[in-house]
């Protein structure tokens, strides 16, 4: 680290020496390892580091960033000429200067709270895990393919400012997951997932693994997938639905956690991923949602595969809430986006890596609790349908209407629990939808779901993400095709 900062330093003398206002250099290091096995058999053993530097400042009012794999003296030098030449061609066309909300000096070191580093375990013992899970899927009858994988994350950043801020963080990201899949014919078929189609994934170790409980779960997965094939199809109808978790996750994530990014919102993302309805006029003064509803941004949230100390422009990790009492309060969002609205950064700076700008991107956006079991939110319906797991997934570019379809569910009559139904599946408007909450599982429910493989930005960018939430409760939702 003590070399880190020494070229850090070379970077920011330069950069101001050349007429930078601001400058950061990120330096970064991420080692990764992926494992899965199909059918009995190892399909993918991977292992990679990627490390590099990437220096952004602010010349004549405007951006410049370069970024290079080559950490050496020259180099940092040249690249730190790179962006400022950037910064100075932009300031051409530029409209206003860029402003940033202003930030606490910082010198601090942050790490991931983990019991056992996954990068310890045995690569023999990792795979014989899998294949176990594996074959539990496979003794049932009827499935024709299996699968499980895990994952595992280090990274390592250091990030260094021209306000005197530096910055040492270790995230640890770990994942797993199964699925097994029965099968009439390529338009015929049942898939089942656990614990969710992306499997979970925390800041955590590998105790995490364990914790997921794949051994008790294994089975039903593949019997659940099997059953699927003689399950009716899901009806077309206006009635009540009750989500899981894992679904509920995407809902958070697609209709509240892009709507609310404040570079979409500013129309940045316009040409690639699309705008936001939800303007800043509207601020402190649309009803998003029902009452009952709570959303917060929050980056602190324990294990959330959105957890840090400090977001890529060294803005301390806080919550904030995007939502409260049903009505929109808050944004994520940057110290240029924030500074445009008079506000502080939400901490919602993030990039996909060294050679990358940070750009506006979810933490953990976490659904509050509410105060009912799971079992009381069913008994309260007459007619419904209760869905799990998120299987497809369409909204439009103005994050207002959506269609979403989940791997599984089952008709709710009378308070109980009924018939399985395939391929079910339900749409609405954002604003219509949200509102239309009237009961949120407690905290006995509530997990963060981890996201990991969000993509924005151009050139696009993969974040990982979390969303907290518990099984959820809408009313008059058209369901079907």
């Amino acid at each position: 680290m003590e070399d880190y900062q020494r070229l850090s330093e070379i970077a920011l003398n330069l950069t101001k020496d050349k007429g930078a206002t601001y400058a950061d250099i990120r330096i970064e290091g991420i080692e990764d390892e992926n494992l899965s096995v199909k059918n009995g058999s190892p399909e993918l053993i991977e292992r990679s580091w990627d490390h590099g530097f990437g220096i952004r400042v602010i010349v004549n009012g405007a951006w410049g960033f370069a970024a290079s794999a080559d950490l050496n003296e020259d180099n940092i030098k040249k690249i730190s000429l790179q962006a400022t030449d950037i910064a100075k061609a932009s300031s051409r066309l530029k409209e206003k200067d860029v402003v940033l909300a202003p930030v606490e000096k910082t010198v601090d070191y942050y790490k991931t709270p983990i019991i056992q580093d996954p990068f310890t375990i045995p690569l023999k013992e990792k795979l014989d895990y899998l294949l176990f899970l594996d074959s539990l899927m496979r003794k049932v009858s009827g499935i024709n393919s299996t699968e499980a994988w895990m994952g595992f994350r280090r990274w390592n950043k250091f990030l260094s400012s021209s306000e005197g801020s530096i910055i040492n963080q270790e995230i640890i990201q770990s994942g797993a997951g199964i699925s097994a899949t029965a099968m009439k014919t390529h338009r015929e078929m049942g898939t089942r997932s656990y614990p969710n189609s992306s499997g979970q994934y925390e800041t955590k170790g590998y105790e995490l693994i364990k914790e997921l409980d794949f051994e008790g779960n294994a089975r039903k997965v593949a019997e659940e997938a099997a059953a699927l094939l003689a399950a009716k199809e899901c009806p077309s109808k206006i009635t009540t639905v009750v989500l899981d978790g894992p679904q509920m996750s995407l809902q958070i994530h697609e209709s509240i956690g892009h709507p609310l990014e404040l570079d979409r919102v500013f129309g940045v993302e316009r040409n690639f991923s699309g705008t936001s309805f939800a303007t800043t006029d509207k601020m402190d003064r649309l009803q998003y949602a029902s009452e009952i509803v709570n959303v917060t941004n929050d980056p602190t949230t324990p294990s959330g595969l959105g957890t840090f100390g400090y977001d890529d422009e060294g803005v301390k990790a806080h919550k904030s809430y995007l939502i409260k009492d049903g009505i929109l309060t808050g944004y994520l969002s940057s110290r240029e986006t924030a500074a445009r609205i008079k506000l502080q950064s939400s901490a919602a700076a993030r990039s996909e890596s060294w050679g990358y700008p940070p750009i506006c991107r979810m933490t953990n956006t976490n659904l509050l609790p509410g105060d009912k079991t799971l079992e009381e939110m069913i008994s309260e319906v007459d007619e419904g349908i209760y869905m799990k797991t998120v299987r497809t997934w369409s909204i439009d570019d103005n994050r207002e209407n959506f269609q979403m379809g989940c791997e599984i569910g089952w008709e709710i009559k009378n308070g109980k629990l009924e018939e399985m139904i395939k391929n079910p599946s339900y749409s609405g408007n954002t604003i219509e939808f949200w509102n239309s909450c009237d009961a949120i599982a407690n905290e006995k429910y509530w997990k963060v779901w981890g996201t990991p493989n969000c993509a924005k930005g151009q050139p696009a960018q993969n974040a990982r993400v979390g969303q907290g939430a518990s099984p959820t409760r809408f009313r008059n939702v058209k369901v079907g095709s």
